[in-house]
């Protein structure tokens, strides 16, 4: 039944499918959708910026923005904040270039990293995969002030990377179309590594956005369900330990601290 199931996903995770549910989520006709999303997956409409009648199409909403102070961020320059509303479903250390044991799977960071030079940077770091429901809130922030001093695009597949993507498909999340932002800090750098998904998979960046940054600042989006994965250097992050694999965190929720 996996092999079918398998199957099947590789079949309907073609770009043309992709696009194809795309375009229809970007429609006015989808509006008659949201409320009836909203209801079948528990999305708290109160702290939308918008009221649910407001947004014109399902992909609008889905990609709401929240209402100004619905998510205190500490202020703090070292401070290492969740960049998303998701669950942590992959975390540790990174062992001579691999993460290991992501739901059954080894990921090396060359792969994930589409082959960068600034591989070497987080061969022996820390790592952290957040996984974003459609339920979730999708804007994705800074998980630290300092400045970005790239980003990459990687076209990619658009499989599933919820549970069953992840352990019964192969390496989805070097495989997936993927947005890397590498952000440097005073003292440090961090790889913030978009993961695009199923059906729509678009990622977006904020119009305008400056290189320069703050914790809590808005850096892009997602248009369906999608992962995050955060890449630390080595001796450079002590992290929070009251967060395990499996936990629900929230945008600017603190994670840890930067270290010299």
């Amino acid at each position: 039944m996996k092999t079918i199931f398998r199957l099947l996903t590789e079949l309907s995770s073609r770009k043309t499918i992709s696009r194809i549910t795309g375009q229809f989520a970007k429609s006015k006709i989808s509006t008659k959708l949201i409320p009836r999303f909203a209801k079948s997956y528990g999305i708290n409409i109160n702290e939308a910026e918008k009221h649910i009648n407001e947004y014109v199409s399902l992909n609008d909403f889905f990609t709401r923005r929240l209402k100004a102070g619905a998510r205190k961020i500490q202020q703090d320059d070292n401070i290492v904040v969740s960049p998303v509303d998701a669950k942590i479903t992959g975390i540790g250390t990174i062992e001579n270039g691999q993460m290991i044991n992501v739901k059954g799977q080894d990921y090396t960071i060359e792969e994930l990293l589409n082959h960068s030079p600034r591989t070497v940077t987080y061969k022996h770091g820390f790592y952290m995969v957040l996984y974003l429901s459609p339920s979730d809130y999708h804007r994705i922030h800074a998980p630290i002030s300092g400045e970005i001093v790239e980003n990459e695009h990687i076209p990619g597949k658009v499989y599933p990377v919820n549970d069953f993507g992840l352990k019964h498909m192969r390496k989805v999340l070097s495989r997936n179309e993927r947005l890397i932002s590498y952000i440097r800090h005073e003292f440090t750098e961090m790889a913030l590594v978009k993961v695009g998904a199923m059906n729509v998979s678009s990622i977006q960046l904020i119009e305008s956005l400056n290189n320069e940054i703050t914790v809590g600042d808005e850096l892009a989006y997602f248009e369906f369900g999608s992962t995050v994965v955060l890449l630390m250097e080595k001796d450079s992050f002590q992290y929070n330990e009251k967060k395990f694999i499996g936990d629900k965190i929230k945008m600017g929720e603190t994670l840890g601290h930067l270290i010299k």
